[in-house]
């Protein structure tokens, strides 16, 4: 009846449910099928390519493959600048990062992603204002 004391789920954390082992497994061979297929697209289709290394970056997420995830979704935006899916996970998992650094007391880590995250702020200006 009164909601307002109960806490909100939110969908944007990190990993709010665990998945059985058959959903990894499934998943590792959606990851081994699409890192087979970005390997095979030529170098100048960028587009294809950052969609492709979005989706792996996601999935690498969703398995809890964070440093993995990280750097496919970082590939993802250096072929193609975008503010998308990918965007958003990789915007959280930096701030993640940062929240354990700061929890381990690490001044390094946590500049290191501010840092990162300001490079993420600057390339939503670049897209919006290149709209």
């Amino acid at each position: 009846m009164f909601n307002f004391m109960k806490k909100k789920k939110n969908k944007e954390s990190i990993v709010e449910s665990k998945l059985t082992e058959e959903e990894i497994a499934e998943l590792d061979m959606k990851l081994e099928k699409l890192i087979t297929e970005v390997k095979e697209i030529s170098d100048d289709n960028n587009e294809t390519k950052a969609e492709m290394y979005e989706q792996i970056g996601l999935i690498q997420s969703e398995v809890d493959r964070i440093d993995d995830a990280i750097l496919s979704l970082e590939k993802s935006l250096d072929y193609k600048l975008s503010i998308g899916d990918g965007y958003k996970k990789l915007m959280s998992l930096y701030n993640a990062k940062r929240a354990m650094a700061a929890k381990e007391g690490n001044d390094a880590g946590i500049d290191f992603y501010m840092d990162k995250m300001d490079e993420m702020r600057q390339i939503a200006k670049k897209v919006t204002l290149s709209r």
